[in-house]
């Protein structure tokens, strides 16, 4: 039962005693991404990620679409009929730039956003996991062990933002050499997701998408000291009426508990394709399973009723 409280602290955590980390990870920053897509190629580069199919999506410049297996980084592209800025007094477009020269009257927006793993406070995909492949780290992150992982998939639907996929790899013999050289023996089946660069971490350097990021869209450091910049950014903006501006995941009091990746937004989340009010799928685990041995006694009662009352 204690797994299903969000309590704030991550789940696992605590385990590591002395060996602990102070808890790291990214504050994304959308109202600074310009959409370049090194977070994408970094993540790429250094994780050795398979290309995801060179498709036109017709999503604006969006050629990923969602997070998956072979897209740690998923960078949108959403074009809307919005003004950037809204005054106090409701009027559309007002100019608020600091030399009064700016021009804020044309409706059209882009919003970028470079999307990636939340790294739950309280992880569903960590509850389901049958093999231990899903662990916390000392960080505070969640990582998958691609040689423990079996397959089952359990964790792909307990994920509330649809972030953890399995890789499934084309079977033309043509690419087992380089498929098998690069990722191993196993070709296809396991789950895969974004390490917050786990062994990066593990080097004393930042993941690599933070590293390639031109604008410091993707801010990594400490989650305490995330959350103080974000509040001081959303101060900043809201100040200046930026349009539906506000903080996705920065709350530890909310359905999972937190994340230890969380965003700046600049319309509601479900424009950006992220659940408005996330919970952590595991939350109700020990109240259906404690009705279902309700249910399975009083089956058993009925079974041993019946057969006795037969005897007589």
């Amino acid at each position: 039962m204690e797994l299903m409280e969000t309590t704030g602290v991550p789940a696992g955590w605590e385990a590591y005693g002395d060996d602990k980390h102070t808890r790291m990870g990214f504050f994304t920053d959308t109202s600074v991404c310009i959409g370049c897509k090194a977070c994408e190629v970094a993540c790429k580069e250094w994780n050795v990620i398979p290309e995801d199919g060179y498709v036109w999506t017709g999503e604006s410049y969006d050629n990923t679409s969602t997070l998956g297996a072979n897209t740690w980084r998923h960078v949108a592209f959403i074009e809307q009929n919005e003004p950037l800025r809204i005054g106090a007094d409701g009027e559309v477009g007002v100019d608020t730039s600091p030399d009064g020269g700016g021009d804020d009257g044309d409706a059209l927006r882009w919003l970028m956003s470079s999307d990636v793993c939340k790294h739950c406070t309280h992880a569903a995909c960590l509850d389901v996991c049958p093999t231990g492949s899903l662990f916390r780290t000392e960080y505070g992150t969640v990582v998958v062990q691609e040689d423990v992982c079996n397959g089952c998939g359990y964790c792909v639907p307990a994920c509330p933002f649809g972030v953890l996929d399995k890789r499934e790899l084309p079977k033309r013999e043509e690419d087992a050499p380089l498929v098998s050289q690069v990722l191993g023996k196993k070709m296809d089946g396991r789950v895969w997701k974004c390490t917050l660069c786990y062994d990066r971490l593990k080097g004393g350097h930042e993941p690599a998408c933070a590293k390639a990021c031109p604008t410091d869209s993707i801010q990594f450091a400490p989650v305490e000291e995330l959350r103080a910049r974000a509040d001081a950014r959303l101060e900043k903006l809201a100040a200046e009426g930026w349009n539906k501006v506000q903080l996705y995941g920065r709350d530890p009091d909310d359905g999972v508990g937190g994340f230890g990746a969380f965003f700046l937004l600049l319309d509601d989340p479900e424009v950006y394709g992220l659940p408005p009010d996330p919970v952590v799928t595991t939350k109700h685990l020990p109240e259906l399973w404690r009705d279902v041995a309700v249910a399975a006694a009083g089956v058993a009662v009925a079974v041993v009723g019946a057969f006795l009352g037969g005897r007589t």
